[in-house]
């Protein structure tokens, strides 16, 4: 295979960046939907809600991460979320995860961010292996907490 290129994804990548969405979601344990992949990116595209970069080598796509536009009022700057960082199994030790961290990266600090932020599952060594190596820090001021909607029923 030839080099790994990594951009930013535009609305004709829809198709391509929405396989891969899927199988990430399948990664994370929910079930497949492609439909509902394309469609939620889709939307995200047509509102401007995120950034999508998606890596590929002899046109075949490889992986993507997904960043969500957000602001810190402590730094008056604006922040970045990875929300969705994926490598297919086609892809993965061939340092496409990498290579989407350098884009990314490269365009939250072009954009005189403050920080970006990710959440990793805690048994995801790999993954965390990868950030550390990269200078990424685990937060030790702060927790984390979520909030969700109450359940309908028992």
């Amino acid at each position: 295979m030839r080099a790994i290129t990594v951009r930013q994804a535009v609305l004709a990548d829809l198709d391509e960046a929405a396989a891969l969405f899927n199988q990430y979601r399948q990664f994370q344990g929910q079930r497949s939907d492609p439909a509902a992949a394309r469609a939620f990116l889709s939307a995200r595209f047509d509102h401007g809600e995120s950034i999508v970069f998606i890596a590929a080598a002899d046109r075949r796509p490889l992986g993507f991460a997904q960043l969500y536009p957000s602001f810190s009022s402590v730094s008056l700057k604006r922040v970045f979320i990875v929300n969705d960082l994926f490598v297919a199994e086609a892809g993965r030790r061939r340092g496409v995860a990498t290579r989407l961290l350098d884009a990314l990266e490269a365009y939250a600090w072009s954009l005189d961010a403050s920080r970006i932020s990710l959440n990793v599952a805690r048994p995801n060594a790999t993954a965390q292996a990868l950030y550390e190596a990269r200078g990424w820090k685990q937060d030790d001021e702060f927790f984390m907490y979520h909030r969700y909607p109450p359940r309908d029923g028992p």
